[in-house]
């Protein structure tokens, strides 16, 4: 792993899981990382690297070939997040107190660039729980974890984070959600809208005001909301441009009863829980970015490589080989940035500045590098018969969800401002 200090030493616990009727080691430490006796390291531990080949190969071989189906007919990836969980590559942060590894954030990135690399969708459908069990990590209480951690460990199922409503994405504080409270329990009412796995949702994360005259940080609660619960209406699942594997879709709270014990930390810093999350999430965002844009660029080398103009491969001419230098400049750079932004948080430290700039560039670099695909493909990349035209349109959501591109820069402001006192 990365060590962005000096003078560090080696240290990780080992444990092994069963996968594939293999042991498997993987680290389950919290410092990810280790530097060298020499000093700063860029390498993986070799349980990083195993669970990283582990990634590559269930990417390559399995969500690779069903991409551009599943891209055509916008099937949820049932069987596909099944087997992801039974080789362990979901859940992977949650911990061994409630059944799962254990592992870092830099184990998530590492995991959502191998899987983005084969099709962003359906790694979005397989790595999405992260965002609904941040909350739950943060702010819940040892029975709702064993609860709600431990189904998501014991079963392949999906999970969504409802916070996002029709009339507000970036500006969370103007959520309209209402929870009124009525004994012990808690009244539901409003509208979510953008929510990734709500229509095989198991659970839900639910941000909702509970006070209307507070200000944004001391407004809302946050619940964990069953999705079998009477009053909630699932919308259609969304025709999106891109990573239509992912089910996104509306849902409706209509005098939905929540019971106390679901409501997760105090009444009043919901806000700061389901804006916390985005401290761990949004670093694996960035690394399946990465992984798209990867693809996108061994795409375009192969494809260089092998066609002919002007009696020559059109790696040769200038202008080409260019624009492939320029990709593989933006992917490296936007992968050491995801990591240093996965160290900081690995490593307790508060990583927001990081990990906004990590997914500001990777989400930009991989629309580039997707669309740089296309055009070196030239009509080819055009057609649906060819992979890089599909790369272009699942790009796009990178610099969307999540924080857009322009919400992003507006963060790292901030945490300049701020460094600057």
């Amino acid at each position: 792993g990365i060590n962005a200090e000096y003078g560090g030493k080696t240290m990780f616990g080992r444990f092994s899981t069963r996968i594939n009727k293999k042991l498997i080691p993987t680290t389950r430490t919290l410092h990810r990382f280790y530097a060298k006796p020499g000093g700063l390291s860029f390498e993986l531990t070799e349980e990083q690297e195993a669970l990283k080949n582990l990634a590559r190969n269930f990417s390559r071989q399995k969500i690779l070939p069903k991409a551009a189906e599943l891209d055509k007919n916008g099937e949820f990836p049932k069987d596909l997040i099944k087997e992801a969980h039974e080789l362990g590559l979901m859940n992977t942060h949650v911990g061994e107190a409630y059944g799962g590894l254990g592992l870092g954030i830099q184990e998530s990135c590492i995991v959502a660039e191998e899987l983005a690399y084969g099709c962003s969708g359906v790694s979005t459908a397989i790595l999405a729980n992260e965002l609904a069990q941040v909350p739950v990590i943060l702010g819940g209480s040892e029975e709702q974890k064993k609860k709600y951690l431990g189904r998501c460990v014991d079963e392949p199922i999906s999970v969504s984070y409802a916070v996002t409503e029709p009339g507000c994405g970036s500006d969370v504080a103007g959520i309209k959600t209402k929870a009124e409270k009525q004994g012990d329990k808690w009244i539901l009412n409003g509208q979510k809208m953008w929510i990734t796995n709500a229509g095989h949702a198991n659970w839900f994360f639910v941000l909702a005001r509970t006070d209307p005259n507070a200000k944004a940080g001391k407004a809302f609660t946050g619940f964990v909301v069953e999705a079998d619960s009477p009053g909630i209406t699932l919308g259609r699942k969304e025709i999106n441009m891109g990573q239509r594997a992912s089910d996104t879709r509306g849902v409706s709270f209509d005098n939905v009863v929540v019971p106390d014990a679901n409501r997760l930390s105090e009444v009043g810093v919901g806000f700061k829980l389901a804006m916390g999350a985005f401290d761990r999430t949004r670093p694996p965002v960035a690394a399946s970015a990465v992984g798209l844009a990867q693809r996108a660029l061994d795409e375009a080398i192969k494809y260089a490589k092998e066609r002919k103009t002007m009696g020559t491969e059109i790696i040769n001419h200038q202008a080409v080989s260019i624009m492939l230098a320029e990709m593989a400049i933006g992917i490296q750079e936007s992968r050491l940035l995801t990591q240093l932004s996965a160290y900081e948080i690995d490593n307790g430290r508060r990583n927001t500045l990081y990990a906004s700039m990590a997914k500001a560039r990777a989400g930009d670099v991989a629309n580039k590098a997707a669309a740089d695909a296309v055009q070196i493909f030239g009509g080819n990349g055009f057609n649906t018969e060819y992979p890089v035209e599909k790369l272009m349109r699942d790009a796009k959501i990178f610099q969307i969800y999540e924080g857009t591109a322009q919400i992003q820069r507006l963060i790292i402001t901030r945490e300049l401002a701020n460094l600057y006192g």
